[in-house]
């Protein structure tokens, strides 16, 4: 398996795997992601951004996606809390992942966490920063396990709240 950048012929893939992550968030009472987003036209900005990853099979199936960026975060600009490293620097950002229903499980998205961390490494980046539902409490237990730091309350761009982890990256 690999992870690479993601192509427009992925997009139906990719939204594929996000609509199942929505059926899935709300079999578990969770209701993040059940307004609409991510939509089609959002991944389609991410694949156009250079911004969206997918984890493809040796069988050439996507298996994964995640939005991963090096761009300032707008709602990360004001937090409930305090990030570990200043607002000011650069910084790595995860939105948007998600795993095929038949791939949970795998370690896919550890996998994806340790490829964003590479990339930040070799660009002398010292953080990734994430947010997550309160009630996500699958995404909560990764990341703390990766060694995520809590960091506070941030509030998406539809006014959602959002606890948020960074981690320094050495």
């Amino acid at each position: 398996m690999i992870i690479r950048l993601s192509k427009i012929e992925d997009v139906p893939g990719i939204m594929t795997i996000i609509d199942d992550a929505k059926a899935y968030l709300a079999s578990l009472n969770i209701d993040q992601w059940q307004n609409g987003y991510p939509n089609t036209e959002q991944v389609k900005n991410d694949v156009l951004n250079g911004e969206s990853y997918v984890v493809i099979s040796d069988e050439n199936q996507v298996m994964a996606t995640s939005m991963f960026t090096t761009n300032p975060e707008p709602t990360y600009k004001v937090i409930d809390g305090n990030w570990i490293v200043d607002e000011t620097k650069t910084y790595g950002v995860i939105h948007r992942m998600a795993i095929k229903k038949e791939f949970r499980k795998f370690g896919l998205a550890t996998f994806m966490f340790h490829e964003f961390h590479l990339q930040l490494l070799e660009k002398n980046i010292e953080s990734l920063k994430i947010d997550t539902h309160e009630d996500n409490i699958g995404m909560q237990s990764l990341i703390k396990k990766l060694g995520y730091t809590y960091c506070g309350v941030i509030y998406t761009g539809y006014n959602a709240k959002r606890l948020a982890f960074e981690k320094v990256i050495s």
